[in-house]
């Protein structure tokens, strides 16, 4: 059994996984507790990835493993890349894109992380990753207008507005909602005109609530992390 472990700024995600066969996950997790869900078993190996933590103190709390792995650019992964400069590259896109390539092998796959930012990654049918773009996500878009301006209320709730505000809350919300829902079509247009056959998957906290406006084609893989994080520890075994 091997533990994968997404840590962000305030909480983590911890995935157990038998080989390739995802077992369990637990989310929502605080950086303290990790103990909590990985119990006191002994686990073949653990892989963790770090927004801004020290992966390595996290590591040295955990039950003893036969590999630990904390995930850098230097780390060997199981695609090839061309990225201009590896070590600003975020651990999250790079587990995202390879989670994506293992789901869908063979396959040019366009990888949608919504979360605090939107990431667009692109690894071809070969397994080479591209790269991608970054761009605010709704929530970020939403306390930019409320910050920046002297008057604008802050929307925190996620619902599909009309096209036409008929209030300043209405309108903010067409405005991020409506708009990040066109940006986010348009960009799969233009990857779709320059990759061939292009499956689309959609990560992240808002990914439900926007696949509901996308194709019907597109996936929604809440823990294509945390996959891309175990293909990248079995790699390294």
């Amino acid at each position: 059994m091997n533990i994968a472990i997404d840590l962000g700024n305030t909480f983590a995600k911890v995935a157990v996984f038998s080989e390739y066969r995802l077992e369990k996950v637990y989310e929502q997790i605080p950086l303290g507790k990790l103990s909590d869900p990985v119990g006191e078993n002994t686990y073949d190996g653990v892989i963790i990835s770090s927004v801004n933590q020290d992966p390595q103190k996290v590591l040295a709390t955990l039950p003893s493993t036969t590999f630990g792995l904390v995930l850098s650019h230097e780390t060997p992964v199981p695609i090839t890349h061309g990225y201009a400069t590896p070590g600003t590259l975020g651990m999250d896109r790079l587990a995202g894109v390879i989670g994506a390539n293992a789901l869908c092998p063979e396959q040019n796959v366009l990888v949608i992380d919504a979360g605090t930012c939107i990431t667009y990654d692109i690894i071809d049918n070969k397994g080479h990753y591209h790269g991608g773009s970054i761009a605010p996500g709704i929530g970020l878009r939403f306390k930019s207008l409320n910050t920046f301006t002297a008057h604008l209320p802050l929307i925190t709730e996620l619902s599909q507005p009309p096209l036409i505000g008929d209030s300043t809350e209405s309108a903010i919300k067409s405005g991020v909602i409506n708009g990040t829902i066109a940006e986010i079509k348009e960009i799969i247009r233009m990857y779709n005109n320059k990759f061939r056959d292009l499956q689309i998957i959609v990560c992240g906290g808002d990914a439900a609530f926007l696949k509901t406006s996308l194709d019907s084609s597109v996936l929604v893989e809440p823990h294509l992390v945390l996959i891309g994080l175990n293909r990248i520890l079995l790699y390294n075994v």
